[in-house]
């Protein structure tokens, strides 16, 4: 299956069809991203980058086997699906990347090597070996700017409900990378606000059933992040990026238990009004 959703949840806006990029992206294939509950009048964003593994039939599966598109190099697995139990629980209106990272990678900034990987966990990708910048351009018009600029549009819309929306990015992350272990069962990145962050910390780690990582596995300090800092922290929004083990998300009732765990940590967070402010 090339898709993280489940049919009919997620709302394809005029907006998302208008920005599709005939240049690469054919009729036939989806908008570059998903808005789900878009008039959700909640105060939050849960966003997703590396929600799918779908690849342009332009760019011919980037010379993939079928087993790498499946798997953790292509998508974060059980990502989008987390963030659309997550919306649902919330209320919140979310936006999801509809393509994959070895397409354009969402969380990069596009002067990066990293937002076009020609190797990833070791594996060759042969369709992004010596990319153009016209080739690079194409992939970020088509598919990385009109993303991005969703997730601007939804919380300008939001800032109508409060002075600074909180944004919350969902991603996965694979037990082994590198032949590295990574041994957390999820974690949650952030670098100047710790307004969402810290109590998210204390309240997971709480039951003492999951090791969660303080800026681990990744760290919301490292400059190659884009999302949160692009669209939050230089904003002075509040935020948090929360990281879950992909074993935690093999299947719908394991991301349903995550969705309500994580669901019932936040949800007191995001109720505090004074939570709705720019970060001094």
């Amino acid at each position: 299956m090339n898709d993280w959703f489940a049919p009919g949840n997620t709302t394809i806006s005029s907006a998302a069809l208008n920005d599709r990029n005939d240049g690469l992206l054919d009729a036939s294939e989806p908008a570059p991203y998903e808005v789900h509950r878009g008039a959700a009048a909640a105060p939050q964003l849960v966003v997703c980058d590396h929600a799918a593994r779908r690849i342009p039939q332009a760019l011919n599966h980037l010379g993939l086997a079928p087993e790498h598109r499946a798997s953790h190099i292509a998508q974060d697995i059980g990502a989008g699906n987390l963030a659309l139990a997550l919306s649902e629980r919330l209320n919140a209106t979310a936006v999801l990347c509809n393509y994959s990272r070895l397409v354009v990678d969402c969380n990069r900034a596009l002067t990066d090597q990293s937002a076009f990987l020609d190797v990833s966990d070791a594996i060759e990708v042969p369709g992004n070996r010596a990319l153009s910048a016209q080739a690079k351009e194409l992939r970020a018009t088509a598919i990385y700017r009109p993303y991005h600029g969703a997730i601007d549009r939804e919380l300008e819309r939001l800032r109508s409900l409060a002075a600074a929306p909180a944004l919350i990015a969902i991603h996965s992350f694979t037990r082994y990378l590198d032949g590295h272990e990574r041994r957390w069962d999820c974690g949650v990145l952030w670098d100047l606000d710790g307004r969402i962050a810290r109590p998210l910390l204390d309240g997971l780690r709480q039951s003492g059933t999951l090791l969660v990582g303080d800026n681990q596995p990744y760290s919301g300090r490292h400059p190659e992040d884009f999302t949160v800092d692009h669209h939050a922290e230089q904003r002075r929004f509040p935020y948090a990026a929360i990281e879950v083990r992909q074993d935690h998300l093999g299947t719908a009732a394991a991301v349903e238990r995550m969705a309500d765990r994580l669901h019932g940590v936040l949800q007191p967070i995001l109720d505090d009004p004074q939570l709705y402010t720019l970060r001094p």
